[in-house]
């Protein structure tokens, strides 16, 4: 969600912090700004909206000044404006903060620093840091923040600057990702790597409880209780043209074509080069922890959830043991039962979601063994479990998720053949089979993007709708919903997704005449069955569009009004494929009806509080 840049050197610090505000404007945001040390003193812009609105004043009334922090926020506490905007200041305006996360006891906070005079003009828990921190300092900016850390609770990043120091910058990091950059003269903080790698790739990525004092020479390292440590520099290998749309108009586009590639990615070096076997050598589970294993529990959110979905079929069809699945955001709340017998998988493309990162934690303060699926290495959920399956989606910028989404599908079914060779549930010809069929993947869904035009057509009609839809049997279903999510996140269309058989349970009853209906039918056992679901809303009016696989097409069309053929894999894999006319249909309609495709409303990349 909100962007942090902050930047310490000899060059002005305006054009760098928005820069870098740009770089991390897929996280999703309303408003956006920066404080600068100018000739005269600290001063802060900032406005409700796009970077764009935040340029324009500034080309009016620039900040030039070597030192200065940078914010993008999501709103979470206080609605989107300009007074709720960071940077966040005093009432003496000596003090400047931008802030990722949320401060649960900041209501506490605010009373205190009430009643000893202070005076807010914001909605936000973020204008309490500020405050905190003029009322801790004694002189000295790094034991102010510390003081002012240690009574606070929540997540946090923070970027900290005072006019009483203006040679120095303080960052630090609670539950929320904060990365510093190293350069020659000059040094920067970021919430992620692309924020400042236009000018270093030389990071220190700090960990809970940690935090950096920035000055033109160098860059100090401690806890918050004031230890001072060491990290060694991680170098970043890739560079900002994998963040570019490469000739496409949308991230989102690019990064659907993208999935190919992430497929094979994804799989390189997991499989045995006679193609017998799963080799996922970076798990440290034992065949003895695996053969003890009672149940699973898969945790994540949105479109990861949905990815654990089909998770559960796969593990369970594969292996043979019970799987739960779980939105995270209830996953504690719910009193989970979870015995050292128990393995929690939690799903994260960031590897930041705050509500899956607390569900990890929940897990293991329970003695689960924890196995992460993330694109993100070094991020907090690959850091904090026990095993980690990385995801080789590369950087994903489009809000709506795509190749995360289809990769956590790979990963999966690597895990749940591993599991099953692991226990012998499936011998070696099953397993054979299946990678050969994985191998195939890539290919099919290049088969499939090459008929894209057909999907326009199909979605031009579809975004005339306000209402649809979605519905599928099996995995189908967890496709579906994914589909739906989809559709709704980007074109705004309220959809539904239902497994077919509910629908004679109620939901027929909202079925009229030319509502339409996208129907998945890849499942052949399920075949017949979904067929009759769909006579069933055929019957009272719907349009059904239909993706089935290719050589079912004659007999589909009997019973639906479009339709789209996929190549046919084994049903296991189906959703890799099926999902992608999903994806693109979702595109098309939100082009047709004019939206922002890669930053929808009201949502963020990565949701970094509960």
């Amino acid at each position: 969600m909100c962007g942090i840049v902050g930047y310490i050197g000899k060059r002005d610090s305006q054009d760098i912090l928005i820069e870098g505000l740009k770089k991390l404007e897929y996280r999703g945001y309303d408003s956006a700004g920066i404080a600068v040390f100018t000739d005269n003193g600290l001063e802060v812009s900032k406005s409700k909206g796009r970077l764009a609105v935040l340029e324009d004043k500034l080309r009016d009334e620039p900040l030039h000044g070597f030192v200065g922090i940078g914010h993008t926020r999501w709103a979470t506490h206080g609605k989107p404006s300009d007074v709720n905007s960071h940077p966040h200041t005093d009432n003496s305006a000596k003090f400047s903060v931008v802030h990722n996360g949320i401060i649960e006891n900041y209501l506490d906070l605010k009373e205190e620093l009430i009643a000893k005079g202070h005076v807010f003009v914001s909605e936000t828990d973020t204008e309490v840091i500020s405050h905190l921190v003029a009322e801790e300092y004694k002189g000295d900016i790094v034991a102010a923040v510390q003081r002012a850390v240690s009574k606070m609770r929540g997540a946090f990043a923070l970027g900290v600057l005072t006019e009483y120091e203006p040679e120095r910058l303080v960052a630090v990091r609670f539950a929320s990702p904060l990365v510093i950059g190293v350069g020659e003269g000059e040094n920067f903080i970021g919430s992620d790597i692309p924020a400042i790698l236009e000018h270093t790739r030389n990071v220190y990525i700090l960990n809970d409880g940690e935090m950096a004092v920035l000055t033109r020479g160098g860059v100090e390292l401690m806890t918050t209780d004031g230890e001072t440590i060491s990290k060694e520099i991680y170098h970043v290998d890739w560079d900002l043209v994998t963040a570019e749309k490469a000739g496409f108009d949308h991230f989102m586009m690019k990064e659907i074509h993208e999935q190919p590639k992430a497929y094979r990615d994804t799989m390189m070096g997991r499989i045995a080069e006679d193609g017998k076997s799963v080799q996922l050598t970076e798990l440290g589970m034992t065949a003895d922890y695996i053969k003890a294993i009672r149940k699973i529990q898969i945790v994540a959110c949105g479109t990861a959830y949905h990815a654990g979905l089909v998770g559960k079929t796969v593990i369970e069809s594969l292996a043979r043991i019970p799987v739960e699945t779980d939105v995270a955001s209830e996953y504690r709340y719910r009193s989970p039962i979870i015995t050292e017998d128990t393995l929690v998988i939690v799903v994260s493309q960031s590897g930041e979601t705050a509500d899956t990162l607390a569900a990890l934690r929940e897990a293991k303060r329970n003695g689960a063994r924890v196995l992460a699926i993330t694109n993100v290495v070094g991020s907090s959920v690959a850091r904090e479990a026990d095993d980690v399956l990385i995801t080789s989606a590369g950087p994903e910028i489009a809000v709506a998720s795509t190749k995360a989404y289809t990769t956590q599908l790979i990963a999966f079914y690597l895990f749940g053949l591993h599991l099953a060779q692991t226990l012998g549930t499936k011998d070696q010809a099953y397993v054979a089979e299946v990678l050969a069929a994985m191998k195939n993947l890539p290919e099919q869904v290049e088969q499939v993007l090459e008929q894209k035009t057909v999907l326009r057509q199909i979605a031009d009609n579809l975004s005339k709708h306000n209402n649809l839809f979605f519905i599928g049997r099996g995995v189908d279903y967890a496709v579906s919903q994914e589909g739906s999510l989809k559709l709704k996140e980007i074109s705004y269309i309220h959809s539904e997704a239902y497994a077919a058989g509910e629908l004679k349970h109620g939901t027929l009853a909202l079925i009229e005449d030319g509502i339409p209906v996208v129907a998945l039918i890849t499942q052949e056992e399920l075949y017949e069955k979904t067929l009759s679901n769909i006579k069933e809303v055929k019957a009272r009016g719907a349009f059904v569009f239909a993706v089935v696989n290719a050589g079912a097409e004659v007999e589909a069309a009997k019973s639906v009004d479009e339709l789209f053929a996929i190549p046919k894999t084994l049903p296991l894999l189906a959703p890799a494929v099926a999902v992608i006319p999903l994806q693109l249909i979702s595109y098309y309609a939100s082009l047709a009806r004019g939206n922002d495709v890669d930053k929808p409303r009201n949502l963020a990349k990565s949701v970094t509080v509960e």
